[in-house]
């Protein structure tokens, strides 16, 4: 057996398949055009795909339809025997689950799709009866799984799972439906997965965005600008600004007033020194990029649309204003768009050096520069791909996740500890407090605890909001941190597999699933006419 082994994780999307058993980047077997009939045979933890003869509707050779398609698979290797006929996805985690997806970049992700259950015989060929009404029926398929039967007396059955796109009602859905009952042992047609709702097509970020939980002018009593009338205006100058805003527009410039610059001055000249000592090294790549070519500097506050278009030029990335906090929910969705919710108010002009909140200080300079690395963005969309339509437990979980690394996170650079996390690039108190080697540091004797990157203790650990942080995880790099969270992720229990296409900005996702929508949600939707 010639084996190629593949530099993704699971659940990944492969190269474009040129030929049946060519793939981008690997030559390590020769490409043969040779067919054989298609079968399915059991191996231990894998499942064997062969090449058939067979036609769709269409008069299709199977063999171009299989080269048209994009495997997205759960194993890790792909093996061709000596022939290059025999196709096995074999998957080396001791595991009886093995799931392969057949799908397309450019789906429709609001594509009506049906989930069936079949059983099946343990024999050469089973699957591959199956299949073969697709083909003829022409149903594009988005997901397979199959499992062991766990009925004692099926021990000789499997269970394959099944989501496709089209529903009952529709001609050849039910004549693929007629045929599959007429020959399998059984079929099920399951009711669609429920799950919160969340957004298909960036545009429909212009619902989540505008659901904020307090506005830019709901201050509290103890905020430095509670009792300024002048300040608290432009706060609600500016939340309107952002509760205007329509995704794809440019972001309205705002002409900051002389208090706003001289206290974003104050927090960059001191924050600028720390930042040389104690920030990663790709943040200190980027930023000398961001002085040049989206205006930073002390006397100057970035422009949002600015930032948006480098980031956007270097990784797809993209800020949307916001006018206050948003939940842990819908701030996550957004992130699975490449989109980063950023305020635009600053704070108060007579404490430059303290915030109670979110403002331009910790979005402009602890959050946008990371962005600009590829690795922190691509980490960034796994956490949003896995928060839509995730469940409030695993909304929790991912939050955490997102405190510890996106917000809180520090990785080990030649034998030092250095920050990525917006919360300590922004803090100058904390920064020195959590990457300082001698104390005092940040004010305080204390020392936090340090430990290894592992979003399964993340998840589970409580964090205070306004002290610094007693714990600290530490990964070996961003490259460690964003593999760390893509394996969590994918092992988290997801209602659904989900894939950005950057080129229709709309998330497609691999199974039937039913949205269900508080009345919150169904009253903004008719107000967006959605």
């Amino acid at each position: 057996m010639h084996l190629v082994r593949l530099p993704f994780s699971k659940r990944i999307v492969t190269p474009q398949l040129s030929v049946l058993s060519s793939f981008q980047g690997f030559t390590s077997f020769q490409p043969s055009e040779r067919l054989a009939d298609a079968k399915i045979k059991k191996q231990s933890h894998s499942v064997c795909f062969m090449s058939s003869s067979s036609r769709n509707s269409r008069g299709q050779p199977l063999a171009d339809y299989l080269k048209s398609k994009k495997f997205s698979t759960n194993p890790q290797n792909l093996e061709f025997d000596n022939n290059n006929t025999h196709l096995s996805f074999s998957n080396q985690a001791n595991s009886n689950n093995h799931v392969f997806d057949l799908g397309e970049d450019d789906v429709d992700p609001n594509t009506n799709k049906t989930s069936i259950l079949m059983e099946v015989g343990d024999k050469p060929g089973a699957l591959h009866e199956t299949l073969r009404y697709f083909w003829k029926y022409d149903i594009n398929i988005t997901r397979i799984e199959s499992r062991p039967s766990t009925k004692r007396h099926r021990a000789d059955k499997f269970d394959i799972f099944i989501d496709f796109d089209g529903s009952r009602g529709e001609r050849n859905v039910d004549r693929l439906l007629y045929s599959l009952h007429d020959k399998m042992h059984s079929i099920l047609v399951l009711d669609k997965k429920e799950v919160p709702w969340f957004p298909r097509h960036v545009s429909q970020l212009d619902i989540i965005a505008n659901r904020v939980l307090d506005a830019g002018i709901d201050l509290m009593s103890d905020h430095p600008g509670f009792n300024d009338p002048v300040y608290r205006e432009r706060r609600g100058m500016l939340a309107d600004v952002a509760l205007n805003y329509k995704q794809g527009e440019p972001v309205p410039y705002i002409k900051y007033t002389d208090d706003e610059i001289r206290t974003w001055g104050a927090v960059f000249d001191k924050q600028e020194k720390l930042l040389q000592k104690f920030a990663c090294k790709e943040f200190l790549e980027i930023l000398p990029l961001m002085k040049k070519h989206c205006g930073y500097s002390n006397d100057n506050i970035p422009q949002q649309e600015d930032i948006s278009r480098f980031l956007q030029r270097r990784t797809g990335f993209r800020l949307r204003p916001v006018a206050g906090l948003l939940s842990s929910r819908d701030f996550l969705n957004g992130l699975a768009f490449r989109i980063f919710f950023s305020t635009q108010y600053i704070r108060h002009h007579s404490k430059p050096l303290y915030t109670p909140e979110p403002d331009i200080c910790h979005e402009l300079l602890g959050h946008a520069p990371m962005f600009a690395d590829r690795d922190f963005a691509d980490f960034s969309q796994e956490i949003g791909l896995a928060s839509l339509g995730a469940s409030d437990e695993d909304i929790q979980k991912l939050a955490r996740c997102y405190w510890f690394s996106v917000e809180f996170g520090l990785c080990k650079q030649r034998g030092e500890l250095k920050a990525y996390g917006a919360g300590l690039l922004s803090s100058f108190g904390e920064l020195e407090y959590a990457c300082a080697p001698y104390r005092p540091a940040g004010g305080t004797d204390e020392k936090p605890k340090f430990l290894p990157w592992d979003p399964l203790v993340a998840d589970k650990t409580e964090f205070p909001i306004t002290t610094y942080q007693p714990t600290y995880f530490v990964a070996e790099s961003l490259m460690d941190a964003k593999e760390r969270m893509r394996s969590y992720c994918e092992d988290l229990a997801r209602p659904f597999f989900a894939k950005y296409n950057p080129l229709t900005q709309s998330v497609w996702v691999d199974r039937a699933v039913k949205v269900v929508k508080d009345e919150e949600q169904k009253r903004l939707d008719a107000e967006n006419n959605f």
